[in-house]
């Protein structure tokens, strides 16, 4: 008999303010604090089931959240390769983004231990879990208040380790009764988006019949469909004037939409995203000069690159930009930063770089381009590797890794990752660069000037 002490069944409920009116409740995130020893468990508990579940094909190739060897990155990549493929092809692509009205909180016990069972979690462990999730307690703190005890009826557990994996468990399914309509789907937990190579009209019929499989599944499993969450985007270079609806709810069209922290716009540029980060970044740093109370450059430099360099470097493979404009644009925010450092104002930004030890950011995404490119090539990120790159076969020069060159009509192809970063990987001597291990390669990197690669 599976046994859970009574102690791991309570929780905490500290909630954390996420934006917009702090009057709101539904402007705060649930941060729920649970037992430290019950962690432990779940933790070894939850790498069985994971291994049984990847072992088995059972987690869907779609889902990137909560998946070894996926991420946020390898999501867009895989969604921009398809998208810069079929702009290149001269194709339309529409995407719709589905968003599930607090989908981790609703998640019905019974219901996931029905597909539990039904993916072969059984037995002692399918118990254990049961208990786990049943009989459950939580409270809220405000300060030093408490709330009274409120008993947990459904939902995943909040701050548990368990809780993301179950998700998946519950959410799993929905992926293969979307690929019974030939369409493409990516998952991130639950942020879900559909989008389909538009050809003729039959393409986008077909799309409007997989959002309302999607919605009837929603219905079932018992997830709510955030209707005025969800929105159309066509990435086309002419007008669409395609409907979408939900419910009988028109889906509002939109030309630029946040994608995983990256904006995606309708032409697949990267100006906007640029922009935007570039604007958070000058806040930032301009705040560093203004709040610290030190002058010393070395904890400076240290609060840029804590604070405002990881805006600037976030998934930088998807969107690296192309165009002089947006290089001197992100690289203006270091420039700048530096310069206002005591002591550096006369010197130029590649002696002030060379002072504080710090590479121009257009190096630094040459190198995260090359990094990605390691893991796609030898495996180490799970996505397919032949719909990114194709080996040479002519080996007389170079390194023996180097990849096969495509010509692209179209410019946004042609600055898409799996193109760009070509030249480079290409370009890299065979001498200086350790191909054996990512931390070999990430060594031979740093010992390399990659300032004389260029794309």
């Amino acid at each position: 008999m599976a046994f859970v002490p009574e102690i791991w069944k309570k929780a905490v409920i500290t909630p954390v303010h996420k934006k917009g009116s702090m009057d709101l409740l539904s402007n705060y995130r649930p941060i729920s604090i649970t037992c430290v020893t019950c962690k432990l468990l779940e933790r070894i508990v939850t790498s069985k089931i994971y291994d049984h579940l990847v072992n088995n094909n059972i987690i869907s190739n779609s889902q990137h959240g909560f998946v070894r060897g996926r991420s946020t990155c390898t999501n867009l990549l895989e969604s921009l390769n398809d998208w810069t493929s079929n702009t290149q092809d001269g194709c339309q692509t529409t995407v719709i983004y589905i968003d599930f009205s607090k989908a981790f909180d609703v998640v019905q016990h019974d219901k996931l231990f029905v597909k539990l069972h039904a993916y072969g979690i059984a037995g002692v462990l399918l118990q254990w879990i049961k208990n786990l999730f049943s009989c459950r307690t939580i409270q809220t703190r405000i300060n030093d208040l408490l709330s009274d005890v409120c008993n947990l009826l459904c939902g995943v557990i909040q701050g548990s380790v368990i809780g993301p994996l179950m998700f998946l468990v519950y959410i799993n399914d929905l992926v293969e009764l979307l690929d019974s309509f030939n369409i493409k789907v990516k998952l991130f937990a639950d942020d879900v988006k559909l989008y389909v190579r538009v050809v003729s009209v039959t393409d986008t019929t077909t799309l409007q019949k997989a959002l309302t499989a999607l919605v009837s599944w929603a219905d079932k499993w018992q997830l709510s469909v955030s209707v005025e969450k969800c929105f159309v985007l066509h990435i086309s270079k002419t007008a669409v004037t395609s409907q979408f609806y939900v419910k009988d709810k028109p889906l509002p069209l939109v030309s630029s939409y946040r994608d995983l922290g990256i904006t995606i716009s309708n032409d697949l540029s990267p100006g906007i995203y640029i922009n935007e980060i570039v604007a958070k970044a000058h806040q930032r740093a301009n705040m560093i000069h203004r709040c610290f109370v030190s002058r010393n450059v070395e904890l400076l430099t240290r609060a840029f690159v804590t604070y405002v360099r990881p805006l600037l470097e976030y998934n930088s493979v998807i969107w690296s930009p192309s165009l002089k404009r947006d290089i001197a644009l992100l690289e203006q925010v270091q420039r700048r930063f530096t310069k206002r450092l005591p002591g550096l104002k006369d010197h130029s930004y590649d002696e002030r770089l060379k002072l504080l030890n710090l590479e121009r950011l257009e190096l630094c995404r040459i190198w995260f381009d090359l990094l990605w490119c390691y893991k796609i090539v030898f495996g180490l990120a799970r996505v397919n590797k032949e719909e990114f790159f194709t080996l040479r076969l002519s080996r007389t020069r170079g390194h023996p890794y180097r990849l096969f060159k495509h010509f692209n009509s179209c410019s946004i192809r042609s600055i898409y990752f799996s193109e760009r970063v070509v030249n480079v990987w290409n370009c890299l001597s065979p001498e200086m660069i350790d191909f054996s291990s990512l931390a070999s390669f990430r060594r031979s990197l740093e010992a390399t000037d990659l300032g004389a690669l260029t794309y």
